[in-house]
């Protein structure tokens, strides 16, 4: 987006959330339950986005889980609006499918120059590293799953000692709950920080402030995975 366009200027209004089957439940609804409460006082837009108009479930038959949540998308990738500003990119067990996330990395690619923003939570960042918009990128993921989403991207920059990463218009943020904290960081930043801590007191949600504090880090060496 042009640095001339008004809208980068403003703070964004107009949301998207990639799904694929096996996303991760908190992941998702996390992050999107600030965005439902900061609706309450600016008018904001969210797509839910998926390979069809089917309900999309967090459970499949590699997530091993017998309890699951089905969401319906309000668009497929095929037929996507293009006014997207801010993408929010999960992750979950379904990342581990290469077919099952083919759709949804040919999308990242693809959409990522129009976007404002691109935020991903716990493996989503092996997703975005994979569409090879991460190359050349500081990024987190999650470190229960480290070895593996790091080899999604050889040419990232990946921080394992943070809750997250924010290089650019690019947040990443490390496993499932961190990615709650980056989207109260991520209001901070757009809304100011009364907005961000109001937020949070109303969801009676006790923030972890410091994107270097990352306690499921502890023992590891900062800096590029090996």
């Amino acid at each position: 987006m042009s640095a001339q366009d008004p809208d980068s200027c403003r703070p964004p209004t107009r949301f998207a959330v990639a799904l694929f089957p096996g996303f991760q439940a908190l992941d998702v609804f996390g992050p999107l339950d600030i965005l439902n409460m900061l609706s309450k006082q600016t008018p904001l837009s969210l797509y839910i986005l998926s390979p069809t108009l089917d309900p999309v479930s967090t459970k499949t038959s590699i997530t091993g889980h017998s309890v699951g949540q089905a969401v319906a998308a309000t668009h497929t990738y095929a037929d996507r609006p293009n006014d997207i500003e801010v993408l929010l990119l999960p992750g979950g067990s379904g990342t581990r499918d290469p077919e099952n996330i083919q759709e949804v990395v040919d999308f990242v690619r693809g959409a990522y120059p129009r976007l404002r923003y691109l935020l991903t939570v716990c493996t989503g960042s092996a997703v975005a590293a994979k569409s090879g918009v991460l190359d050349g990128r500081r990024a987190t993921s999650n470190k229960r799953a480290w070895t593996w989403a790091t080899s999604q991207g050889p040419n990232v920059t990946w921080v394992r000692r943070a809750r997250w990463v924010t290089d650019g218009n690019i947040w990443t943020s490390s496993g499932i709950s961190a990615g709650i904290d980056m989207m109260y960081a991520f209001v901070a930043d757009q809304w100011g920080e009364d907005v961000a801590q109001t937020l949070a007191d109303a969801s009676e949600y006790v923030r972890n402030t410091d994107p270097h504090v990352d306690p499921f880090a502890v023992g590891e060496a900062n800096g590029v995975a090996k």
